[in-house]
C-alpha cells in the first residue's frame, strides 16, 4: 500500500454513533477515536444528520441542549455531507423504511462500509457496493 491512502469512508448508523457519542466509555470509543483521528471518513446526509438531531433529543437521555450541541460538534466537523441525488440510488429490498436513506448514502457516498448493529442491513441477501459490518468486524481493520 502507498503512504497516501485515504481514510475509509464509512457510514456509521445513527445508534452506532449516538452510543459512541454519549457513552464515553463504551465499547464504541474506538470508533469515535477513529474518526476523530481521521482513520475513517463518516458520511453524512440531510436525513441521516436530521436523524441524528431528533435521537439526540429523545428525553431518555436527558441532554440539555448545550449537550446536544457539544455532542454534534464532536462528530460533525469529522464527517463529510453528501448529496442524495433524485431520484435516489436504488437499493436492494429492505423492510425498515428508516434503513433506506443509510444505503442510498453509501451509495451515494461511495462508502467502504456501511457500519451497523442493525439486524435488518446485516442480513440483506442482495450483493451491495460495500461491506455492511458490524462495528467489531469493523475495527480492528483499522490495526491491520
Amino acid at each position: 500500500m502507498s503512504s497516501t491512502t485515504h481514510a475509509p469512508r464509512v457510514v456509521i448508523d445513527t445508534n452506532l454513533v449516538l452510543s459512541a457519542l454519549v457513552f464515553a466509555q463504551s465499547r464504541l470509543t474506538p470508533l469515535r477515536q477513529a474518526w476523530k483521528s481521521q482513520q475513517i471518513l463518516p458520511l453524512l446526509s440531510k436525513i441521516t444528520v436530521a436523524e441524528l438531531i431528533r435521537v439526540l433529543n429523545y428525553p431518555k437521555f436527558k441532554l440539555s441542549t448545550s449537550d446536544q450541541q457539544e455532542l454534534l460538534a464532536d462528530y460533525l466537523p469529522y464527517c463529510q455531507t453528501i448529496v442524495i441525488p433524485e431520484p435516489p440510488p436504488v437499493t436492494p429490498e429492505c423492510r425498515d423504511a428508516f434503513d433506506l436513506p443509510f444505503l442510498q448514502l453509501a451509495i451515494a457516498g461511495q462508502a467502504d462500509a456501511l457500519i451497523t448493529g442493525d439486524q435488518e442491513l446485516l442480513t440483506i441477501s442482495e450483493p451491495f457496493i460495500c461491506p455492511i459490518l458490524t462495528a467489531e468486524q469493523f475495527l480492528p481493520s483499522l490495526n491491520a
